[in-house]
């Protein structure tokens, strides 16, 4: 049988301000432009070629979440080195919002937010 859904092609993050948080993402994270658009819209692209979407937020407010909320929680980035990666987030000021704990299935797995609070983490398995 033919497979007609492949995996995830990219997860959007509605951005305060789009421009700032792309190049936050290229910065401390290592990702590069891919594309660009003049609304703006920014498609970034991770050094294993996975992309995420920056895009202008609307008018609704920022609903108050915790890991556990309702709905999408975090975006898990995977890394070949957990302690440089702890390290090089550590050089850059991340806000970590906890200790390092066990990943499910095993490894190891620590919480931090980008500029604007969205839950992201490291994952070593």
């Amino acid at each position: 049988m033919k497979k007609v859904f492949l995996g995830i092609d990219h997860p959007a993050i509605a951005a305060e301000d789009v421009e700032t948080l792309s190049k936050w993402y290229c910065t401390v994270l290592g990702y590069e432009v891919h594309t660009r658009t003049d609304k703006p819209i920014y498609i970034v692209k991770a050094p294993d070629g996975t992309l995420i979407e920056i895009m202008p937020k609307d008018d609704t407010a920022r609903p108050a979440r915790t890991v556990n909320t309702p709905g999408w929680s975090h975006l898990a980035l995977r890394v070949s080195d957990f302690d440089a990666a702890v390290a090089a987030l550590d050089a850059r000021g991340v806000a970590w919002t906890g200790d390092e704990f066990t990943a499910v299935g095993g490894g190891r797995i620590r919480n931090f937010t980008d500029p604007e609070g969205n839950l992201l983490q490291i994952v070593q398995r």
